[in-house]
């Protein structure tokens, strides 16, 4: 948290120095009401006027000085926000595929909306009401030192009291904050899942019990919120009541003193010094309270966490020249063996079919060697160079992907081809041609440009497929990684495409449940899965026998 007040030094001392100005205005609104309790004691008319225009310039510099404060304060706060959520944001961009799988999505999503601005409305808040009540405390403990030092005594004792109490209530307001950021997640997730499924709901007629789940989810949510500001309040009510029973202390105290030397100004000065100073740490603790609990989500959110994953956290380069070495390689899932030491090798520019029976391990093979799984036994090396040393990021970088569910932004035909990289229209108009996409263009009133609504709804299945080839075609990756990639498309258009990619520089490795005459032979290699053994063969010498048989 530190770091992240202090990354911009002069604007975080403005911000310090707007505090400030509240504090130089109590103070002037304190010293002002007890010269006019004085000016009417003295009963001295050119006192009093003086006293009145004093009251006048008050009046007029605390509109401005206000002003200028929250103008300081304002700006302050707003980069710092805007900082938050950038790192939430980098934190889960940045996160290794593999464990940003481990959560729903809508967890994420929890986390950009509801803690971030749960920490938007709280921590500054909190953290201006705490500086601006503990200036206010330590100004007035300086004045009754000044003043009066039995009272300053006095007030240091129960300021110690108060003090105690507050440390007693911070671990359980940490603990509720922490509770309600949770409940936040369920409730999100929850409602997602019931959007999504919105459509089977209703032709199953079961949405009535998802609305009781969905209810009882909102009423957990704000019975959690509900708690916190209780527990908040009953802080603020505890500290009163001794604020309260010291505040009569003090004025019989200071009545005492009224029947010695002590005139009515001091008197009023001190009494309003001391009662603050109860009223200040009433709302100081509390605030600093929310303040810790807020750091505690901010932590949450913004930084990165402890990793197990084992892959893709390297810092090597990928560099693929000669071979994909895969040995020893076993994997199982949920207890069940999936590949039981298997051995094999895919070469640069050579095209691969994964072949098996439903249930096999073909997709499971297909991620392990796009770097998605990652605990595995043996081995995975591209040109000597284990995955674990590689760097994610940079694997990426060069290959693609095309699966069966394809995802599509709400923007331009073209930015969902391009992923708003930096690719040539010469490039792009190659893998609009190659993709099948030429014919849809045209239909469209702005062609290429042509913005999709929410994740290409206004497009066919085939269509949004077409659309996902396209992309990884653009891209010119090295490898080319295909899940079921003309599973959508018909019968024509998919010979097309099986074409298109056989006819790539980039090493492809496929997944497909289609035969496709005369094509699907012109694969390099078939690796074939079966009972947790791959085996790699000639494509024409494997199609040749599975046809005779």
């Amino acid at each position: 948290m530190k770091e992240l007040l202090l990354k911009r030094k002069a604007k975080f001392i403005q911000y310090l120095i707007a505090t400030f100005m509240f504090i130089v205005n109590h103070f002037s609104q304190t010293i002002l009401f007890a010269l006019i309790f004085g000016a009417i004691e003295k009963k001295d008319l050119q006192y009093y006027k003086m006293v009145a225009m004093i009251t006048i310039g008050f009046i007029i510099y605390s509109p401005i000085s206000y002003l200028i404060s929250r103008l300081l304060r304002i700006r302050y706060m707003r980069d710092t926000i805007l900082d938050v959520r950038k790192l939430a944001f980098d934190k889960i961009i940045n996160m290794p595929f593999k464990q940003y799988s481990q959560k729903s999505k809508e967890v994420y999503i929890s986390n950009l909306i509801n803690d971030v601005n749960n920490f938007e409305n709280k921590f500054f808040i909190n953290l201006l009401n705490f500086l601006i009540n503990i200036g206010m405390f330590t100004v007035s403990l300086l004045f009754l030192i000044i003043f009066d030092l039995k009272l300053a005594i006095g007030m240091l004792v129960f300021s110690v009291i108060l003090y105690l109490l507050a440390t007693l209530f911070t671990k359980k307001t940490t603990a509720l904050e922490k509770e309600i950021s949770n409940t936040s997640e369920a409730f999100t997730t929850d409602l997602s899942n019931t959007f999504n499924g919105l459509e089977i709901l209703k032709l199953n007629n079961i949405e009535d019990k998802f609305l009781k789940k969905s209810v009882t989810t909102i009423s957990r949510l704000e019975k959690k919120k509900y708690l916190s500001n209780v527990f908040t309040h009953l802080q603020r009510d505890v500290i009163y009541v001794l604020a309260f029973v010291v505040s009569v202390l003090v004025l019989i105290y200071l009545g005492f003193q009224m029947l010695g030397d002590m005139d009515l100004t001091r008197a009023t000065f001190l009494f309003m010094l001391s009662t603050s100073i109860g009223n200040y740490l009433i709302s100081a603790f509390p605030n600093w309270n929310q303040v810790k609990a807020s750091t505690a989500i901010y932590e949450k959110i913004a930084k990165p966490e402890e990793s197990n994953v084992k892959i893709g956290m390297g810092t090597k380069e990928f560099v693929f020249e000669d071979r994909i070495e895969v040995s020893n390689l076993s994997f199982s899932f949920d207890k069940k063996e999936i590949l039981k030491n298997v051995s094999f090798t895919i070469e640069k520019g050579k095209k691969y079919l994964i072949k098996g029976v439903s249930g096999a391990g073909k997709t499971t093979l297909l991620n392990l060697l796009a770097m998605i799984h990652d605990d595995f036994e043996g081995s995975i090396s591209v040109d000597n160079v284990d995955y674990r040393d590689i760097s994610e990021k940079s694997f990426h970088e060069k290959v693609a992907f095309i699966y069966q569910d394809v995802f599509l932004f709400e923007d331009t035909i073209k930015n969902n081809i391009t992923l708003y990289k930096d690719i040539s229209d010469e490039q792009v108009n190659y893998a609009v041609k190659v993709s099948g996409l030429e014919t849809l263009l045209e239909e469209k009133t702005d062609g290429i440009n042509e913005r999709l609504t929410e994740n290409g709804k206004n497009l066919s299945g085939g269509q949004r497929q077409r659309i996902s080839i396209a992309r990884a075609i653009a891209k010119n990756a090295e490898i080319l990684f295909i899940d079921e990639g003309t599973s959508s498309l018909n019968e024509e258009l998919g010979r097309e495409i099986e074409k298109t990619f056989l006819s790539l520089d980039s090493t492809v490795i496929a997944i497909s449940h289609r035969y496709y005459e005369g094509i699907t032979e012109n694969y390099d290699y078939v690796i074939e899965i079966k009972n947790g053994l791959v085996n790699r063969f000639p494509a024409k010498d494997y199609f040749e026998e599975v046809i005779t048989c």
